[in-house]
């Protein structure tokens, strides 16, 4: 199943489908974790998998949001990654924040997708998305949306 904001993602790719599991009576439960607590695209998501699954043959299909442990996006797979690059978004870089007392890392640059240069600018902190940023490369002059760490 592919997430419905990133065609290019499944949810799998994008760490959001945290686990399934079949009971002894052949019902499925599966618990899903959105990006953040009011993600448009969660509905769609859980309707999604629950007809994919009756159409495999599932009569019973429980389909779970799960919000603790908060989505990050350290639970998004290296493969989801190079997808997103290869889409045209930047992926994340670095992993998510300890939420401790101490120095906060600030992020510097944001790779282009098109051309690898560092030479780029954040244009607005929310893209299409809340999760992403939208930058614009300095030197190939593309805009493009960085998915942020999260």
């Amino acid at each position: 199943m592919t997430d419905p904001e990133v065609p290019v993602l499944t949810i799998e790719d994008l760490g959001v489908l945290r686990s399934v599991s079949v009971d002894d009576d052949g019902g499925v439960h599966v618990e899903l974790t959105p990006t953040y607590s009011g993600c448009p695209a969660m509905d769609a998501m859980r309707d999604d998998v629950v007809l994919a699954l009756t159409h495999a043959g599932y009569d019973e299909v429980d389909v779970r949001m799960v919000l603790s442990p908060a989505w990050t996006t350290d639970w998004m797979s290296e493969s989801g990654k190079d997808k997103l690059r290869t889409y045209g978004i930047q992926a994340p870089s670095g992993s998510a924040p300890v939420r401790d007392a101490g120095p906060i890392r600030v992020q510097l640059a944001v790779k282009c997708p098109r051309c690898d240069s560092l030479n780029t600018r954040e244009l607005a902190r929310f893209g299409s998305t809340s999760c992403k940023a939208l930058y614009e490369c300095r030197d190939c002059l593309e805009p493009f949306d960085y998915f942020k760490v999260l």
